[in-house]
């Protein structure tokens, strides 16, 4: 599958801090300090630094982000290809924040940032003398990003968190997998994780908002399994009004049918997402069995509801007397709501993702070859978000920040190496 490459420059590559980013972005001009760890909050810098924010990766000096080991390994002394792909465009700054000249540094990078992204666990920085009362205090506008397994408040804040946990807490996890057996993982491990940094971004992009109209700061306050419950459609009135606690359905679903997973004759799996009657009617005329639409059979909803086990039945004998390949012609010529099922592999030679430009190929000299990583999004008509620079070196570009935007001499530079506080 052909990929969309970006240009091989190797000042945008390593993300030179004297290289401004194009004015032409929407966020150009709005500075965000990173110092979070893995996944969830960084992602939501990454998006910012997709669309013109320039993101300081703010990392311990020896050992940085343990994002950086996390996945599968690659030449460049270990650093992963999770961190090349979430750590894009950011410049990776080294400090020791329990130090005190590692506090003073970060302090004074706060005061001339717009936004901090933190997902320590709550109190972290509070302890370290670096919470919010103290930096909102040097910079009235900051708005500070904090993202935590439950919460700043409540009685399990102390608790620790991680996407999986949230999972199992926002009630997902429940749900995955087949009826009365073991819950399953409900596909990405890190689901949460993303998800949350998204609520991030949109609680960053309002409060940005905000604070042009007032001059006022604030922070967001983002919980992964409150992530996780928000996108439960009706579980929560279902229960309130009904005592309706919903189970697990395997590979269908009980409010429409057919909504789920079948096998086909060549061992891979499609999905059918009849929602309304008239999806119904297109799928039994890609099945040849018009008559399975007539409301003497299935053709109401109601009715396929209630006979959603016999419609199964014929649904997964059909499947399985086909192809996959056959199945799909027969309901992209019928207009039936089908999909395959697609691994990774189907994904790179998927036209739909071609066409698009999902796929982004990144040359790096420390990877072999090129790193290919999924395109920013959301997709702007006139400002499409960029990917300039892969995950940065451990400490790439410490230096050149604290000299160029804190206006440290060289001597100043060399005492905290020594010191190693950075």
């Amino acid at each position: 599958m052909a990929v969309q490459r970006k240009p091989k420059d190797k000042e945008a590559r390593h993300g030179d801090v004297k290289a401004e980013t194009e004015p032409r972005l929407p966020l150009s001009g709005i500075r965000v300090v990173d110092v979070a760890t893995f996944i969830a909050a960084p992602y939501a810098a990454s998006i910012m630094g997709e669309f013109g924010a320039e993101v300081l990766k703010v990392e311990h000096p020896f050992g940085g982000d343990p994002c950086r080991n996390f996945g599968t390994a690659t030449k460049r002394g270990g650093d992963t290809l999770a961190w090349l792909s979430e750590a894009r465009n950011k410049k990776s700054v080294t400090v020791d924040l329990r130090t005190p000249d590692g506090a003073d540094i970060f302090k004074k990078l706060v005061s001339k940032s717009d936004v901090l992204c933190e997902n320590f666990r709550p109190g972290t920085l509070e302890k370290w003398g670096l919470g919010w009362e103290v930096l909102s205090k040097l910079n009235p506008g900051l708005v500070m990003l904090r993202i935590s397994g439950y919460g700043q408040t409540g009685p399990y804040r102390d608790r620790p968190g991680f996407a999986r946990i949230a999972h199992a807490v926002g009630g997902l996890a429940y749900l995955a997998g087949m009826p009365r057996e073991t819950p399953v993982t409900p596909g990405s491990t890190t689901l949460a994780d993303y998800l949350t940094g998204l609520y991030g971004v949109i609680g960053i992009l309002l409060a940005l908002r905000y604070k042009e109209k007032t001059g006022q700061g604030q922070y967001i306050d983002a919980a992964l399994y409150e992530s996780v419950f928000r996108l439960s459609d009706e579980m929560a009135p279902a229960y309130a009004l009904y005592g309706t606690v919903r189970e697990r359905t395997g590979p269908h679903n009980p409010i429409a049918c057919p909504l789920g997973h079948f096998r086909t004759k060549d061992d891979k799996w499609v999905a059918f997402a009849c929602t309304t009657n008239k999806l119904f009617e297109a799928l039994a005329k890609a099945m040849d069995r018009p008559e399975l639409a007539s409301y003497a059979l299935y053709g109401r909803h109601q009715k396929r509801l209630e006979a959603r086990h016999d419609v199964n039945d014929v649904v997964s004998a059909w499947c399985g007397s086909l192809t996959r390949d056959e199945v799909e012609k027969k309901c992209n010529e019928a207009g039936a709501p089908y999909a395959p099922l697609a691994n990774v592999a189907d994904i790179f030679g998927n036209r739909q993702f071609h066409a698009r430009r999902n796929l982004v190929a990144v040359d790096d000299p420390n990877v072999e070859d090129t790193l290919v990583v999924p395109c920013s999004l959301p997709r702007l008509s006139e400002t499409p978000g960029e990917i300039n620079s892969l995950g940065p070196v451990l400490g790439q570009h410490t230096d050149e920040v604290l000299e160029d935007l804190l206006g440290m001499s060289s001597n100043e530079i060399k005492r905290l190496h020594d010191n190693r506080v950075i």
